[in-house]
């Protein structure tokens, strides 16, 4: 059956030519599951892993707008709805100028299995825009996301595909793209779009999520191994959404985390980002659009700047030791060289926060060195457990509190964990084979039911 893995690897590349982010994380996921696929021959007799690579739907469009100056710009919209066996699709939507179609047909893929994991109804879909959100007013950003739900409006709904947000897309954002949703359907379907402004159908605490999620899942990873996460030294990447929830929640349990990082270079904090002040800084900086992260170290003059360079170097750097990495900025941010000076800082843990943040001869490298490897479509699944949260609170008409949504969250990330050791246990002998044992877990449920439902 590993023949099959192979050939179905082969056969994506061959018909996405060229994206290779998308082909990245086939490779990853697929060789995952040969022996999945030697214990269910039927898989290859119903070419059950070509139709999983392959879209059930691609939609791609213009998107025309007017600038403050008058002027006409033009920018490319995306939709991948990739499976819909478990739920509807859903998956956020990306504005970043390196978005196109490996981009969004990398993270749809992912968005399959992270979702499964969750054990919600939800299916796997990914959207975006190639228009750059920084530097640009608000008006003009209304103007964008109008234009762009004028076309993505009839391809959505609350029972067909769910966006939310992702790089690039915030609650503002969301605002616009469901106003103009609103106007153009003479509709309130509050289930059509996740990530809102709570006065009009938001979670409480849906900002969070992600960076709870994950911090959660490493929690559970170290107790699975007799380590605790409190008192812990902890790097992270990013200085975003993700990483601010990341920080807030190591705050919470005690840990101290001690960088973090934007295309300008890394932060060095001795003391710790472990005040309210100093997590509340992340959001300003992010809001500030200016996207560096060097002014943190103006406002805390403890702290150091490392212009160029990654925190994966810290305990060179600095001469501090990391008890556990999580990167949370972006795919493919810690490369082979950056997994060498991770391991050779005495880092043994390893818990990915943004989407494939690894590439994947380093993922293996770390896999074989640390302890424990948390893998992103696990981790990272808190964001999206809430956004489905959100969806039952508009289908419902109610409102949950914060200690509802927290709690809620808590135990399906701890069952999220629970899915990826048994899987690992069971498939490799290993309770730590987490990277393995979330592809397969993801894997089965949705595999059961694209089984059930016959060749569709």
């Amino acid at each position: 059956m590993a023949n099959y893995v192979e050939r179905v690897i082969e056969l994506c590349k061959k018909n996405n030519p060229g994206e290779v982010e998308f082909h990245q994380t086939v490779e990853e996921v697929l060789t995952s599951l040969a022996p999945v696929m030697d214990a269910n021959p039927q898989y290859e007799e119903c070419a059950l892993l070509e139709r999983l690579v392959e879209p059930e739907r691609g939609v791609t469009f213009r998107v025309v707008w007017v600038d403050d100056n008058g002027k006409v710009q033009v920018n490319k919209g995306y939709r991948y709805q990739f499976n819909s066996a478990i739920g509807p699709y859903k998956g956020g939507l990306r504005f970043a100028p390196n978005v196109y179609p490996g981009i969004i047909k990398f993270l749809g893929f992912e968005q399959i299995f992270k979702n499964s994991l969750t054990g919600l109804p939800i299916g796997g879909g990914k959207g975006g825009s190639d228009f750059d959100p920084n530097g640009k007013s608000d008006a003009e950003v209304m103007r964008f996301c109008q234009a762009f739900m004028t076309e993505l409006y009839r391809h959505i709904g609350p029972d067909t595909d769910v966006p939310a947000g992702d790089l690039g897309v915030g609650a503002r954002e969301i605002g616009y793209l469901f106003g103009q949703y609103k106007r153009i359907t003479d509709r309130f379907d509050g289930g059509v779009l996740t990530g809102k402004h709570i006065p009009y159908g938001g979670l409480l605490g849906r900002t969070e999520a992600t960076g709870f999620g994950i911090v959660w899942y490493a929690e559970e990873m170290l107790k699975a191994n007799g380590e605790e996460i409190k008192d812990k030294v902890v790097g992270i990447s990013g200085f975003g959404n993700v990483s601010w929830g990341t920080a807030w929640q190591l705050q919470r349990l005690g840990a101290k985390c001690v960088t973090i990082s934007g295309p300008d270079g890394y932060i060095y904090d001795p003391d710790g980002i472990s005040t309210d002040e100093k997590v509340a800084y992340l959001l300003e900086l992010r809001g500030s659009g200016k996207n560096i992260c060097a002014p943190y170290a103006e406002k805390f003059p403890n702290a150091k700047f490392f212009p160029g360079k990654k925190p994966w170097t810290v305990q060179q750097d600095a001469g501090i030791k990391v008890d556990l990495f999580i990167p949370c900025a972006m795919q493919n941010d810690v490369h082979m060289e950056h997994a060498q000076a991770i391991v050779d800082g005495g880092c043994k843990f390893y818990c990915e926060g943004a989407n494939m943040p690894t590439t994947n001869d380093a993922l293996q490298f770390l896999m074989e060195k640390c302890i424990a490897v948390g893998p992103a479509k696990a981790a990272n699944a808190g964001g999206v457990a809430c956004s489905c949260i959100e969806m039952g609170q508009n289908s419902g008409h109610t409102v949950f509190q914060h200690e509802d949504v927290y709690a809620q969250l808590h135990n399906i990330m701890k069952n999220i964990y629970k899915q990826c050791s048994e899987a690992g246990a069971k498939y490799f002998g290993n309770k730590n084979a987490l990277v393995q044992g979330a592809n397969i877990a993801g894997f089965e449920r949705v595999a059961a039911a694209m089984m059930a439902q016959g060749l569709v």
